[in-house]
């Protein structure tokens, strides 16, 4: 029981670390004005990482034209894996 608690909580604390590259490549290509957000490559990457930065965008404007939102985002995708990781090692220690 308590090793597959630790798998789950591991492997929510890994999917959250592939977001956060995702959302750091998307935040990376926005300074980049020519990209075409309807090109596949990109349209796929805007798919996934937009909603979750429209729930920050929708309660921070942006502030000169800059867009701190993103910030934001990563700050708390960062704690919510970090709280993962550490659940997944006091389970995996708890049973032995």
């Amino acid at each position: 029981m308590n090793s597959s608690l630790a798998l789950i909580a591991t492997s929510l604390a890994t999917f959250l670390q592939i977001y956060f590259v995702l959302l750091i490549i998307r935040i990376l290509l926005s300074w980049f004005p020519t990209i075409n957000w309807m090109n596949p490559p990109f349209n796929i990457l805007s798919q996934l990482t937009d909603p979750y930065l429209n729930i920050f965008r929708s309660f921070i404007p942006p502030l000169g034209g800059i867009d701190f939102s993103p910030m934001l985002a990563i700050f708390l995708l960062q704690f919510i894996s970090s709280a993962f990781m550490q659940a997944a090692q006091r389970v995996a220690f708890a049973g032995y």
